[in-house]
């Protein structure tokens, strides 16, 4: 991963809450969440000045629940993107981007089972959460390849190969 194709740090403030020491086993967590959402606003063209985001690294059970509760799916899954909608705010206040879900089990299950260094699967997985936080979805073909497009190239701006290419080929996220 080169730091010279990131682009300049966006003014947004991230919250990163860790629920479960699995994720200690991720080698500098911290760092590589806000490459990966610097890196997603930036394919998507998105201005980040004066708003906020939660990122929440958890288990599965918990992930369970929420998948539960907000989308009737009581199992868990790796990644679940909460967008903030629209709320008035004071002048000045920063923005509430939304909030981003990584559960352990599934995401440490899917990069050994697909070959894939832990780092690699997790930044492809806020990128893709970031890009749900900024309105883009998957639910149809259309749009999903225009996602799936912006998720290479913000994995290959940070030297990552496709996710998506035969032989690095990603679990669904958010299913």
């Amino acid at each position: 991963m080169t730091d010279a194709s990131l682009p300049d740090e966006p003014s947004l403030d991230i919250d990163i809450l860790i629920e479960d020491e699995r994720w200690d086993e991720v080698t500098g967590l911290e760092d590589l969440t806000r490459k990966a959402v610097s890196m997603a606003a930036s394919v998507a063209g998105a201005e980040l000045g004066n708003m906020e985001l939660c990122i929440l690294f958890t288990d599965d059970d918990e992930i369970r629940k929420l998948n539960a509760e907000f989308r009737d799916k009581d199992k868990p899954t790796n990644v679940l993107s909460f967008p903030s909608g629209e709320t008035p705010l004071p002048d000045g206040a920063p923005v509430m981007l939304g909030d981003i879900v990584l559960a352990s089990g599934v995401v440490f299950r899917e990069a050994e089972e697909q070959g894939k260094p832990l780092a690699n699967h997790v930044l492809h997985l806020i990128v893709h959460g970031m890009l749900h936080l900024l309105g883009y979805d998957h639910e149809q073909d259309d749009e999903a390849e225009i996602m799936e497009a912006l998720e290479i190239e913000a994995l290959a701006r940070l030297g990552l190969p496709n996710p998506y290419a035969e032989g690095n080929a990603s679990v669904m996220v958010n299913n």
